[in-house]
Formats: C-alpha cells, sequence, structure tokens
C-alpha cells in the first residue's frame, strides 16, 4: 500500500508539473518585419528564479558567427549576438509572459515585453510604455 501510494505521490507531481509548463518555451524562430526573412532563433526558458528569460542561440545571415552587439551599452556592447539575452525578467501570467525587457540587438535599446501565443505563433509585443501602447509586436515562428 504504501508503494502504492508513493508511486501516486510522485505520479501527481510530474503530471503537475507538466501542466505548469508554458507552450511558450522553447525555441522560436524570428522573422525580419520588413524583408520577411528568418533571423535567429531564440530560447525561452525559465531560469531558477522563476523568471523567463530568452537567449540568441543561433544566427542567420552573412557574419552571423562573428556579429557583436555593436549598438548596445553597458555589459552587452560589442557581445557577441548567439548567447545574447534579449527577454528578461518575465512572469508568466494568465498564459502570457509579461513584466519585464526586450532588447533589440538592432539598436541596443530596451522595451517593455509582453508575449503570448495566437494561432500557433509567438507574438513579442515591444513597447515604450508599460501599457503596450507606443510599440510595435512580431511574430515568430515556432522552430
Amino acid at each position: 500500500m504504501k508503494k502504492r501510494n508513493l508511486f501516486l505521490v510522485v505520479a501527481l507531481f510530474f503530471a503537475t508539473t507538466m501542466l505548469a509548463q508554458t507552450p511558450i518555451l522553447g525555441e522560436w524562430i524570428t522573422v525580419d518585419d520588413a524583408t520577411g526573412e528568418q533571423k535567429s532563433v531564440v530560447l525561452i526558458y525559465q531560469a531558477n528564479n522563476g523568471k523567463y528569460y530568452g537567449d540568441i542561440i543561433q544566427l542567420f545571415g552573412p557574419n552571423a558567427e562573428t556579429a557583436v552587439c555593436e549598438a548596445c551599452e553597458g555589459a552587452e556592447h560589442n557581445q557577441p549576438i548567439v548567447g545574447l539575452t534579449i527577454i528578461r525578467d518575465m512572469q508568466l501570467k494568465d498564459g502570457e509572459l509579461r513584466g519585464g525587457k526586450v532588447l533589440d540587438p538592432d539598436n541596443g535599446k530596451f522595451y517593455y515585453a509582453k508575449v503570448y501565443l495566437k494561432n500557433g505563433k509567438l507574438i513579442l509585443r515591444g513597447s515604450l510604455d508599460k501599457a503596450g501602447i507606443l510599440g510595435r509586436s512580431q511574430t515568430w515562428l515556432p522552430k
């Protein structure tokens, strides 16, 4: 009987853990707004602190292996684009990631961010204001 109860507790724990996972986690292909070409692959993950982050793990195009964030300031200045954490300090609420920031490596600026899924695609909204009114959205594709 004790083994059966232990099995049920372990099974319940794993089931709860699986349900708690968000489909936002994983690898996403970013797409250039102007050209429609694939730019990079971003890995979205949950860190030990409970917050969500996104790192560029692959870059497409010429000089992808040597590209650095020239426009970035501070610790990110001239750092390789591959490996750069562009989504930071997000929290999961109602199936969306909110409350953090997103870095645009093209201009080196941080924006307020919101990340959610729509029709199997990831929508990243970057904005100048917390409400998300002054900004733009990008659609990322699943890898």
